[in-house]
């Protein structure tokens, strides 16, 4: 793609994800781009399966795992170094294109910088500018040569904006079959099929499962007070993740009845009855697995009282269901609505839900709306975008 002295050399990708989430699109996305493009080579900041994929890690990417306004605020100069190192290094040795993969406002402030020196810039994964602080819209403009949408509805607010961007469908509606197996799944996790189970999924970050650990664990305790039968999975998406948790399941006093699974998550939603989980990612999958949930999302005070006092916030849903929706599909609760009183009947009540064969048709129709290929949609749509650029002369 690049040429040197007259001759091409093979295409070099700057990638950078930062959490697991990211790591799952990024090895799919490498493999997708190998077929397009043989002898390219990648680099960046890259979790455990790039890496083993053959992305060389400069930096790793839980690293960058931080979420909240004032959550990062420990890890600030930290990041700001990975950031400020990362920027210096690939200036003085441009990449043919850098795809930032979730992680938005690390990857968009270094995609500024990168694009006014000239490298194509590319954003899998669009923060959701659609719901709170709208402005960043033209700093995104500024900092993309394109946006590689998951959800529909995003291509159409960045169209109204001015900003190139590919709808490509979401990876785990691919990944994740029609009509899931769960008899295949509980034999996995060895539960009998017969048996009612919920899935507990408290988050990935640390922070994010320090905040809801407690309240999940005391919601444990009241629901074995009305359902003793009820069998608990959760899987766990890292080691602190479930060192945080197992300590709050054993001051609750009920880790005995809880089985911890290391990772797992897609066959334990497919194996559950109801889901219990954080806001993110997890509650698309769980849609997509076909299973009633609730929905809790923790953040700090003083993250929460800006965010509502400044007006930042656009949309009336937190969870994917109900924002693709655009109505609330599955119940969820916010900060002092995460509690054990709150959460415990509401999980008794989807489990009862009279219109779950309407739930059960409306997943399904988002689940084929995002069945688009994904992987292969977002590497075709970058190849074009490398294509163009040389064809214009661009470096």
């Amino acid at each position: 793609m690049t040429e040197s002295h007259g001759q091409s050399r093979p295409p070099r990708i700057a990638i950078v994800v930062g959490e697991q989430s990211g790591d799952n699109l990024g090895v799919a996305l490498m493999a997708a781009l190998r077929q397009r493009l043989p002898e390219a080579t990648f680099f960046g900041i890259a979790g455990p399966r790039m890496t083993a994929a053959g992305c060389a890690a400069w930096v790793p990417a839980e690293s960058l795992a931080v979420m909240g306004l004032f959550e990062v605020l420990p890890h600030l100069w930290r990041l700001l170094r990975i950031r400020s190192q990362l920027v210096k290094r690939l200036l003085a040795d441009p990449p043919d294109v850098y795809i930032g993969i979730d992680a938005k406002e690390f990857n968009l402030s270094v995609e500024r910088k990168l694009k006014a020196a000239g490298i194509r810039t590319v954003q899998y994964v669009s923060p959701q500018v659609w719901a709170w602080r709208q402005g960043r819209v033209k700093k995104i403009a500024g900092a993309v040569d394109l946006m590689l949408c998951l959800l529909p509805f995003e291509k159409q607010f960045y169209d109204r904006h001015g900003v190139q961007a590919r709808f490509v469908g979401h990876p785990l509606a691919d990944q994740i079959p029609l009509q899931p197996d769960r008899a295949a799944a509980r034999a996995a996790v060895n539960v009998s099929n017969d048996a009612l189970v919920l899935a507990v999924l408290p988050g990935s970050r640390q922070g994010e499962v320090t905040r809801l650990a407690q309240d999940f664990s005391n919601t444990l305790v009241w629901l074995r007070q009305q359902r003793p039968n009820i069998q608990v999975l959760a899987p766990m998406a890292n080691a602190k993740a479930r060192e945080v948790f197992q300590q709050a399941l054993q001051q609750a006093g009920v880790e005995q009845h809880v089985h911890l699974l290391d990772g797992q998550a897609q066959t334990a939603l497919i194996a559950s009855d109801v889901v219990l989980l954080a806001s993110g990612t997890a509650t698309l999958e769980t849609m997509l697995c076909k299973r009633p949930m609730v929905v809790a999302y923790r953040l700090s005070k003083v993250t929460t009282f800006l965010l509502k006092s400044l007006g930042l916030v656009k949309t009336q849903y937190f969870s994917q269901p109900n924002l693709l929706a655009d109505k609330p599909m599955v119940p969820e609760f916010f900060n002092d609505q995460v509690r054990a009183e709150v959460l415990g009947p509401a999980i008794l009540t989807q489990l009862d839900r009279p219109d779950r064969a309407e739930l059960d048709a409306s997943f399904m129709r988002v689940h084929q709306q995002l069945r688009q290929n994904a992987s292969e949609q977002a590497a075709s749509a970058i190849v074009e975008l490398l294509t163009a650029g040389t064809a214009h002369g661009r470096k």
